[in-house]
């Protein structure tokens, strides 16, 4: 795709980033990879099987058998997630999930695990991912890094909206305990903390509305395809 960039999204849990990369992928015409779905998913098959998570051997026998992919799905939409065949899009995103998978994310091996898929994944650009660490670690040579933030009760409030959305019934206070909890876990991990890249671009939410973000976003996305454009023809006239 000429021209095409990839787009890294990071932020704090409950800033809208995987709706919002979807929508600007969207509107970009292309890809998407919402990282946080597959630790997700990872998340869910160490709950069901009962993976002791502090022991190294147990992790390593679990992550051999998960395969996962992104595929249509015909009541989740595009891009659901699929745990070794199965769609689990809709169990992912439980509080039970939400709150074990920052835990789950400080393990290396699951880190290393994902981040191997997640590189593989961007090749060719023309993507958009978000997440914690995709502007840090996963794609630190993305052309255009935005750091997304917003209050916690914005975060809080739009998280319930979600969730309520999708059946779940949770209190606002259940919820910023959640997000407090796993703020405090993403940015003091040892591996890969969540970080506002130097080069990354903050994005404060509060007060914008969903539209708002996306076409920021987009605006943004637009200018430094416009600029990489220049810069090449620049360098033909040389």
């Amino acid at each position: 795709m000429q021209n095409s960039i990839i787009i890294a999204l990071d932020g704090f849990a409950g800033c809208g980033k995987s709706s919002t990369a979807k929508a600007v992928a969207k509107c970009m015409a292309y890809r998407y990879l919402d990282t946080g779905a597959m630790y997700r998913a990872v998340t869910f098959y160490f709950l069901e099987k009962n993976v002791n998570i502090h022991e190294v051997e147990a992790v390593n026998n679990a992550l051999a058998q998960i395969s996962l992919n992104f595929q249509d799905h015909a009541e989740h939409g595009l891009n659901a997630m699929f745990l070794n065949g199965v769609c689990i899009e809709h169990e992912i995103r439980s509080m039970r999930v939400s709150d074990n998978v920052s835990e789950v994310s400080t393990i290396s091996a699951v880190r290393s695990f994902l981040v191997k898929q997640q590189k593989e994944i961007g090749k060719g650009k023309g993507l958009v991912a978000d997440g914690r660490d995709v502007g840090t670690v996963i794609f630190p040579g993305a052309e255009l890094k935005v750091f997304m933030s917003a209050s916690m009760e914005a975060r809080a409030i739009r998280r319930r909206a979600e969730l309520l959305a999708k059946g779940s019934d949770v209190s606002v206070n259940q919820i910023i305990e959640n997000l407090q909890k796993r703020d405090a876990i993403d940015t003091q991990r040892a591996d890969s903390p969540l970080r506002q890249a130097e080069d990354a671009i903050l994005l404060d939410t509060s007060d914008l509305n969903f539209d708002e973000q996306v076409q920021k976003i987009v605006d943004m996305a637009q200018s430094k395809i416009k600029s990489i454009a220049q810069k090449n023809l620049r360098g033909l006239l040389i």
